[in-house]
């Protein structure tokens, strides 16, 4: 069965559907969401994606990320896909939106409008190994050696919305 993405414009206003692969295939601007968790700790949960996905494989990412399907919100569509990617659900809002464009090297390309969603929760996943290689814990200081130290280990869209994912938690921290 074909899974359909939400096509918008750069305001995020919806403008039909399309067939996911096709979507990337043509480089067309859809709607995404990324999910933050952070534990206690103040630790962000890391997805490695698995290697069998069909591009990013085997890259860290943040903890969730996907497309909501027609007919879906994005907080809704964020919650389902935390069930069915990391095994647990959890509070998390919207922190802000984005937008890029990275293609790959397999000459499809991610066109997303990103919406960010960052939350709080100590559970430990049950990872679905169909999405998810691997999971881990690191403190923001850390990823950031990491992103500078290898760059290529990490997903295109996790690279961009981590300063702003640094400053969101930072300020919530000082709160």
């Amino acid at each position: 069965m074909s899974e359909l993405v939400i096509l918008v414009d750069e305001n995020d206003n919806e403008i039909g559907t399309m067939e996911k692969m096709q979507a990337h295939r043509e480089a067309v601007l859809h709607r995404a969401f990324s999910v933050f968790i952070f534990n206690s700790k103040g630790e962000l949960m890391l997805q490695q994606r698995a290697f069998g996905k069909y591009h990013s494989p085997g890259l860290w990412t943040n903890t969730c990320c996907s497309h909501p399907r027609p007919g879906e919100s994005t907080t809704e569509a964020a919650h389902r896909r935390m069930i069915e990617e990391m095994g647990f659900d959890c509070h998390f809002e919207e922190a802000f939106g984005f937008l890029y464009k990275a293609p790959f090297s397999n000459e499809l390309t991610e066109h997303e409008y990103d919406h960010v969603f960052i939350g709080f929760s100590n559970q430990l996943p049950n990872i679905n190994r169909e999405e998810v290689e691997s999971y881990r814990m690191a403190d923001l200081k850390t990823i950031r050696e990491e992103i500078n130290r290898n760059p290529g280990s990490y997903t295109e869209w996790f690279k961009i919305a981590f300063d702003r994912v640094e400053q969101h938690f930072n300020e919530k921290k000082q709160k």
